[in-house]
């Protein structure tokens, strides 16, 4: 029986939208992006150009810092368009995918033969060694070193999360590689979070991972909420993390040799016709998995991941590289007269500041409306009952917005990424970035230790 931990702090958000438990194949990807900004802290440097024919596998760009980290193509076919943006920033390489994918061929592998080395070589020539992310910071991890654990968790608690319960059906054989494999870069069993008071699932007859139960609100699924509670980072350690999905492209790649990018992902949300799951590739058209998908009733935004934390994408975008969903909502660019004294019975509160509170199981059409301006940032205690960390968030904002590095490493920046203080921003009456400023943290001590 795994432990079980319990959390009383966070807040659920009930949207309207939730994606059908029906998992169906996507429209022919025509064009698929990959978008160097995606990952935190990368200096892409290229290595093909427009014209340029490359198969699923073959290498797009390379971290410039670090030119054994690899960026491979999902798809084959040719490469469309290299998109720049200010002072020739790389923002996207487009690859026109082939009517049927052709695979470069790494070589199928009992992953039990293989040391270490040997796997982080098998990683890093495909271009999977990404899918791989480290904390502090929540960038790609360093090959270079061996982290003190590595965390996986099996659910999502964001609102309209997918299941990957149901996403993952079918996939048992690579999960179990991706584990065996995790395991020979940590030499230790990976820790492997689920959702307590479930069924017996797929996730509980995975071998070589120690197992942990989580109950509570959101953000109890986030896999940096889960290390807090069970193995806090200190100065100078490592964590590595994987999403659940990333694990069976890993598997893939030693059960069949090649880089399997297949993805099922959840579009969902109040603006989506009939929001289900859709088997595709990473880096896929946003445009191509929405066509005749959205209401266009009203003007709308489109986020590729979850719709706390994702990115805001045009409807000509590519699927964002570790999202797993892809949200529509009203964007919201009305002005509600008196919107503050009307009784707000179809208004969502985290404060209870409106009657819709008694019904806890109602869910709710939300919009990317602020609802107000930028205010002075006070002490208010919002935060804190969001947030099941053992931290200042306030004090730590504070901190990083003076820059004041010594005050960031004492208050807990190596123990977060923006996804954790998400529900921070979503409550906050002051209307804080609060995740930007996470983010800008991070990229400032990424600086100064380096």
């Amino acid at each position: 029986m795994s432990k079980v931990i319990k959390l009383k702090k966070g807040l659920d958000i009930k949207l309207n939208g939730e994606a059908e438990k029906l998992v169906l194949n996507a429209s022919q990807v025509n064009f698929c992006g990959l978008k160097p900004t995606d990952f935190r802290g990368l200096t892409p440097k290229l290595n093909v150009k427009v014209g340029d024919v490359v198969k699923a596998g073959d290498i797009l760009f390379i971290d410039k810092i670090h030119p054994e980290i690899k960026f491979s193509s999902p798809v084959s076919g040719t490469v469309e368009a290299i998109n720049r943006g200010e002072r020739r920033k790389l923002l996207e390489v487009v690859v026109k995918a082939d009517a049927e994918i052709l695979y470069k061929d790494f070589g199928k592998t009992e992953i039990n033969q293989l040391n270490r080395d040997e796997v982080i070589n098998r990683l890093l020539d495909s271009g999977v060694w990404p899918v791989i992310k480290q904390r502090p910071y929540d960038i790609i991890a360093d090959p270079a070193n061996t982290p003190k654990a590595i965390f996986v968790s099996a659910f999502d608690s964001s609102p309209l999360a997918p299941d990957y319960e149901l996403v993952l059906k079918g996939q048992e054989k690579d999960l179990q590689t991706g584990f065996d494999c995790l395991k020979k870069l940590c030499n230790k069993n990976v820790n492997l979070g689920i959702r307590a008071n479930v069924t017996p699932s797929l996730f509980t007859n995975l071998q070589n991972v120690d197992i942990t139960s989580y109950a509570g609100k959101h953000p109890v699924g986030n896999v940096g909420i889960q290390i807090h509670h069970t193995n806090p980072i200190n100065k100078g350690e490592q964590i590595w993390v994987v999403n659940i999905q990333d694990v069976a492209i890993i598997g893939r790649l030693f059960n069949e040799g090649r880089f399997d990018a297949r993805k099922v992902i959840a579009i969902a949300g109040s603006e989506v016709s009939k929001p289900q799951y859709y088997n595709t590739v990473l880096g896929a058209s946003i445009q191509e998995l929405t066509a005749g998908q959205l209401k266009n009733e009203v003007e709308q935004r489109i986020i590729s991941g979850s719709v706390l934390t994702g990115t805001k994408v045009e409807a000509n975008g590519y699927f964002g590289f570790y999202d797993n969903q892809i949200v529509v909502i009203p964007e919201g660019n009305n002005y509600e007269f008196l919107g503050w004294a009307t009784p707000g019975f179809n208004k969502f509160s985290a404060s209870k500041l409106f009657p819709s509170f008694l019904c806890p199981k109602k869910r709710y059409t939300l919009d990317a409306n602020y609802h107000g301006e930028r205010r002075a940032f006070v002490v208010t205690g919002q935060y804190e009952a969001v947030l099941p960390m053992d931290i200042y968030p306030i004090f730590l904002l504070k901190a990083i917005l003076a820059q004041d590095i010594d005050q960031m490493e004492q208050l807990g920046i190596y123990e977060i990424a923006p996804e954790d203080m998400a529900l921070c921003e979503f409550v906050c009456t002051s209307k804080i970035p609060v995740q930007q400023i996470v983010s800008d943290g991070i990229l400032l001590m990424i600086k100064e230790t380096n």
